[in-house]
C-alpha cells in the first residue's frame, strides 16, 4: 500500500509541474496538444479544454506537447498564431519558468501544512560539553537549556546554531539549570569541522551538542507562512549545493538515486505519518523544479537556455545547433538516468 501511494505522490508532483507549463501555455494563447503523466504507450486518456490528457505507461516524468514545440523533433516548428514558437522570446521562457514554479510553490504549500500540523524540532537543550572547548570553559553543562543570547530568545537547536555561527565576538547566555536562571559569558571559536557534503569547513563554535530532546512547534498562520518559506528557502539551496558538488566530483556519482530511490524513500516515509510523507513529497517537488532547470536541452532549462539566446542576440539559435544540442542533452539525460537506475539496483542487491 506504502508503495501505491509513494507513486501516487511521485505522478501528483509531475502533474502540477506540466500543470504550470500548461497553465501558462494557455495563457499566452498556446494550443496544448497533449498533458501525459508517463513517457511511451498510452494507457488511457480524455479529451478536456481541446487537450487530450492521457496516463502513459512509463511512469519516468511526463510531458505537455504544444504546438510547434517537440524535444524528440527540434525542427517540427509551426507558423500558426496559437504556436509556441511564434511566442516572444520571454513569454516562451515564462512557460518554461511556470513548470519549476509550480513544484516550488507545492513544496512551499506541503511545508506550510507541516507547518500547521505542529512540526518537532530539537530543543536548545545541551547534551554534551567538548572539553576545553569555550562552552566548557564559560562553566556550559549538559542539560543546560539556552534561552536567549544576547537578549535574543532562542526556542530550538536551529536558531542557537545559526547565532553562534555568524560571530566570534563574545556571546551572553540566558541558561536554565536545575530550574535556576544563570548567565554565562562565551566567545565562540573558529574550529575545522566537515559539513553535510564531509568538506573541511572552518567556523564559529563553542563546542556543543544537542541532548536529542524535541518539542512541538505551535505556529500560527503568520508563523507557519515564514517557516515554510524558510524550509522552501532551505531545501531549495541544498538542491543546488548538491548538484554542484556532484559536478565537482565532491559527491560521488554513486549517491545519485533514481525512480526507485525516490518511490523507496518515499514509500517508507508513509509509515511514520502525513507529516513525514509531506516532507519527503517536498524535498522531491523541489528536487524537480532545480533539476528541469538545469542547462541541459532535453530539460525546461536548455530550452531557457536557447530563448534567453535569442533575445540577447536577436536571433534563434540555427536548426542544425539546436537539434544537436537536444540529441546531446537527450543522452545526458538518459545517461544520468541509466547511472541513477544502477545506483538503485546496486542498493538493492546489498
Amino acid at each position: 500500500m506504502s508503495w501505491l501511494i509513494a507513486l501516487l505522490v511521485l505522478s501528483a508532483l509531475i502533474f502540477f509541474h506540466e500543470l504550470g507549463h500548461y497553465a501558462a501555455a494557455r495563457f499566452f494563447g498556446v494550443y496544448v496538444e497533449v498533458f501525459s503523466i508517463g513517457f511511451g504507450k498510452k494507457i488511457a486518456s480524455f479529451q478536456w479544454l481541446n487537450t487530450r490528457w492521457q496516463i502513459s505507461a512509463i511512469p519516468l516524468g511526463g510531458y505537455v506537447k504544444m504546438k510547434g514545440q517537440d524535444d524528440l523533433d527540434p525542427a517540427a516548428i509551426s507558423v500558426d498564431n496559437d504556436s509556441y514558437n511564434t511566442k516572444k522570446p520571454w513569454q516562451r521562457v515564462i512557460i518554461l519558468l511556470a513548470g519549476p514554479a509550480a513544484n516550488f510553490a507545492l513544496a512551499w504549500v506541503f511545508f506550510y501544512a507541516i507547518a500547521l500540523g505542529g512540526p518537532q524540532t530539537l530543543s536548545p537543550v545541551i547534551g554534551n560539553v567538548v572539553q576545553e572547548s569555550p562552552a566548557h570553559m564559560a562553566g556550559v553543562q549538559k542539560n543546560d537549556t539556552i534561552l536567549a543570547i544576547n537578549g535574543v530568545a532562542i526556542t530550538t537547536w536551529n536558531e542557537l546554531s545559526d547565532f553562534i555561527k555568524t560571530t566570534t565576538d563574545p556571546l551572553t547566555l540566558q541558561i536554565e539549570r536545575d530550574g535556576n536562571i544563570q548567565f554565562l559569558s562565551v566567545t565562540p571559536k573558529i574550529t575545522e569541522s566537515q559539513n553535510l557534503f564531509k568538506e573541511t569547513i572552518y567556523q564559529p563554535m563553542v563546542g556543543i551538542a544537542p541532548a536529542g530532546v524535541t518539542h512541538r512547534m505551535d505556529l500560527n498562520p503568520a508563523e507557519a507562512f515564514a517557516y515554510a518559506s524558510q524550509e522552501t528557502y532551505r531545501s531549495s539551496l541544498l538542491i543546488f549545493q548538491s548538484v554542484q558538488k556532484l559536478i565537482t566530483g565532491v559527491v560521488p556519482a554513486q549517491e545519485i538515486g533514481g525512480v526507485v530511490s525516490i518511490v523507496t524513500i518515499t514509500a517508507d516515509a508513509t509509515a511514520y505519518g502525513w507529516m513525514s510523507l509531506f516532507f519527503f513529497a517536498a524535498l522531491i517537488s523541489v528536487n524537480l523544479g532545480v533539476l528541469n532547470l538545469l542547462p541541459i536541452p532535453a530539460l525546461d532549462g536548455g530550452h531557457i537556455m536557447f530563448n534567453l539566446y535569442e533575445m540577447i542576440r536577436r536571433k534563434a539559435p540555427s536548426e542544425e545547433i539546436i537539434t544537436r544540442l537536444t540529441i546531446g542533452g537527450w543522452v545526458i539525460l538518459l545517461g544520468l538516468m541509466s547511472l541513477g537506475l544502477y545506483n538503485d539496483i546496486t542498493r538493492l542487491m546489498q
